[in-house]
């Protein structure tokens, strides 16, 4: 069974842009079962910076569905 691509997402998120898996949990919960509100909600939070925000943007464009 592949990955989901939100599973996938947060492997890049740890993996790339070395975002701890504590602020991935925290924004989790804070996302509303939005899962797609995610990117907004890590920089809402100041846990990813703009430029780490538009490269999820960009691996989000680029990722397969």
């Amino acid at each position: 069974m592949q990955p989901s691509r939100w599973t996938r997402l947060i492997e890049y998120l740890q993996g790339e842009l070395a975002v701890p898996k504590s602020a991935i949990v925290f924004a989790l919960k804070h996302c509303e079962e939005k899962l797609n509100l995610l990117p907004i909600v890590l920089w809402q939070y100041g846990l990813v910076t703009l430029e780490q925000l538009d490269q999820i943007f960009d691996w989000l464009e680029t990722s397969e569905a």
